[in-house]
């Protein structure tokens, strides 16, 4: 594993053992930063589900402002951190070891991201979940991009996520689904742009 271009291109990444974790793989993550080549410089982006803080660290090789990178698990957080430090990106993330729906109680009303990445156990219901706890928290800053990387095809037709997301791509590669979504605007958003 290893990031794909920028300023750290080429640099190998270190991945936890054994099946605590599981890594994008090379041609998902290639084709996720295809789609959002054009939307990162400058970002603030969120690695809700770090594992080895590859998509966080791809986003800040490629010129994102800075990036939060978490996980729960602290043999995770370790990697992140020296995946950082190896990339030479450290001074522009902050890492955390700290459950997602913690961080993001924490994040209401606080911080806001261009960019999230979620990336959550397959076999869970964090991906909805995380989702709610964005919208409701207003995490998601008005035109953000939130990438869900999922085993299911169906992420979006849950009624909780189409009230307050809008879908802007879906692809398929092998068993994994790719998508993108934004929030829907809202009269807080039209508020806040026009200040």
């Amino acid at each position: 594993m290893r990031i794909i271009t920028g300023k750290a291109r080429g640099a190998k990444l270190l991945t936890l053992e054994g099946e605590a974790t599981r890594p994008t793989g090379e041609r998902v993550k290639e084709a996720v930063f295809s789609m959002i080549q054009f939307d990162i410089e400058g970002r603030r982006v969120l690695d809700l589900f770090g594992g080895s803080g590859q998509l966080g660290l791809e986003a800040l090789s490629r010129g994102a402002e800075n990036a939060v990178i978490l996980d729960c698990a602290p043999e995770a957080v370790e990697i992140i951190k020296a995946n950082a430090k190896s990339t030479r990106l450290f001074d522009r993330c902050r890492i955390s070891q700290m459950e997602y729906d913690a961080f993001l109680r924490r994040a209401s009303g606080r911080e806001r991201f261009d960019i999230i990445f979620l990336d959550p156990p397959y076999k869970s219901d964090y991906m909805t979940r995380a989702l709610t706890t964005i919208a409701d928290g207003r995490v998601a800053a008005p035109g953000a991009l939130i990438i869900c990387e999922s085993e299911r095809v169906d992420i979006y037709e849950d009624a909780a996520i189409t009230e307050r997301y809008d879908k802007i791509k879906q692809s398929n590669y092998g068993r994994v689904w790719i998508t993108i979504l934004t929030p829907k605007r809202s009269d807080a958003d039209e508020t806040e742009a026009e200040t």
